[in-house]
């Protein structure tokens, strides 16, 4: 059994700030854990934009604090992303996200991230795995 809070993990190698300087993840559970997927928490900066594609990862995001435009660059669809809303990239969809406000979001990615992903030149996470333990 693993307890552990967000408030633990400020600060460490799993309290990751992007590059991009758009947002801030702590990632509670990763690939490291073998449970078939990753758990984070993430805040994404008022005012800031955010273009992402996770073509190699299914995520899914619930807002539980603040407001933000999610486009669709597939399609130009837009939809109104506020506290108890959720959506699925379960097609890989490239996006970009818009915060009004600062967003937190719960997300979970499978297959599950090490924590030393930021998003490349085209939003992308790589595919990184941990080393097999016996």
């Amino acid at each position: 059994m693993i307890v552990r809070s967000f408030k633990d993990i400020e600060g460490t190698d799993r309290h990751v700030k992007s590059a991009s300087g758009t947002w801030e993840s702590k990632r509670i559970v990763l690939a490291k854990e073998r449970v078939g997927f990753s758990l984070h928490e993430t805040i994404l900066y008022a005012g800031t934009e955010t273009d992402m594609w996770y073509a190699n990862h299914i995520e899914a995001v619930l807002c539980v604090e603040g407001e933000a435009e999610l486009e669709n660059r597939e399609t130009g669809e837009k939809h109104w992303i506020e506290p108890g809303t959720m959506y699925l990239l379960n097609g890989h969809e490239k996006h970009t996200l818009r915060p009004k406000t600062d967003f937190r979001c719960v997300c979970v990615f499978n297959p599950p991230v090490t924590g030393r992903e930021d998003h490349d030149e085209n939003g992308v996470y790589p595919l990184l795995t941990e080393p097999e333990t016996s």
